[in-house]
């Protein structure tokens, strides 16, 4: 039984060199390529083939991304089943800091208390998987212990999206589809940035404030790498929208469980630890390259 696939390709330049030897990289896996669309915006070129497998496997599917990862160097190529690509509604489920918006806001807070060396080393350890991401955060809030309220405002300021950030969410509403966040970061931050967007659902830490100062503690459960994958989940399963047609985006370990669980996740540009096992990673500094993968 045949399955039905799309090669997309995305880079800042996109020679025809490069599409004739992604196209016999898939030929030589024994993929039938059918049609294919060219596209691009000045920031990066898209090329796309709608393929037939033999079989459509998971082994098979997991071999022809493997296939296409390696046959163009510096151009990264995701390989998308149709049935998410041609899905009437999709659910767009992102990471914020370092995904949605370009900075860490921990670092950011962290740097009114001249501590952002200190908690950058810890953030970056975290994203690795090299420490526990809950014992983590509150070794890193607990720096901000003192700060007055008014930071978190300051911080806010200097926040700015990724670029095509806007432009994603944006056409993913316009076509009918369900755009979430859900983040290891803070609600303080994320609110107006949610609600600035238009986003259906989000989630964050809520960061302590006692007598108008930070208390260096977080409040309730920590949204660490298994509450995104229960959010994911459970908002999908609110909206109707069967997990095969969802889509997950993130860049550190906290968001591997969530990109394993969502029908496609995507690495932006991420650890090597995500990169490793994602379905498709996007090496660009634009969000945006998110929208051709998934046929949006």
């Amino acid at each position: 039984m045949s399955s039905n696939v799309t090669a997309v390709s995305y880079a800042p330049k996109l020679r025809l060199s490069d599409v004739q030897r992604l196209r016999a990289a898939l030929t030589a896996a024994g993929v039938s390529v059918d049609a294919e669309s060219r596209t691009g915006d000045g920031r990066f070129e898209v090329y796309s083939a709608d393929c037939s497998l033999e079989s459509g496997t998971a082994a098979e599917l997991a071999e022809l991304r493997r296939v296409a990862a390696g046959a163009i160097e510096g151009v990264d190529t995701a390989i998308v089943p149709a049935s998410l690509r041609n899905a009437p509604r999709k659910f767009l489920i992102m990471d914020v800091d370092s995904t949605l918006i370009q900075q860490e806001v921990i670092e950011l807070l962290a740097a009114h208390a001249g501590k952002r060396e200190e908690v950058t080393a810890v953030t970056e350890a975290a994203m690795r998987g090299e420490l526990d991401f809950a014992q983590s955060l509150h070794a890193r809030v607990a720096v901000l212990a003192g700060l007055p309220a008014d930071v978190v405002d300051s911080v806010r300021a200097e926040v700015k999206l990724s670029d095509g950030a806007a432009e994603l969410v944006a056409a993913f509403k316009a076509a009918g589809h369900v755009v979430a966040v859900v983040s290891g970061g803070f609600n303080q931050i994320l609110q107006p940035i949610a609600e600035g967007l238009g986003l259906d659902y989000w989630i964050a830490n809520e960061l302590e404030i006692v007598d108008g100062a930070l208390t260096g503690k977080v409040l309730g459960d920590v949204i660490d790498r298994a509450a995104k994958e229960k959010y994911l989940r459970e908002w999908a399963a609110a909206e109707g929208i069967p997990l095969e047609h969802t889509i997950a985006v993130g860049d550190g370990a906290n968001d591997l469980d969530m990109l394993g669980a969502a029908g496609i996740g995507v690495a932006f540009n991420a650890k090597p630890a995500v990169r490793a096992v994602a379905d498709a990673v996007v090496n660009m500094p634009y969000l945006d390259a998110v929208r051709y993968i998934a046929g949006v």
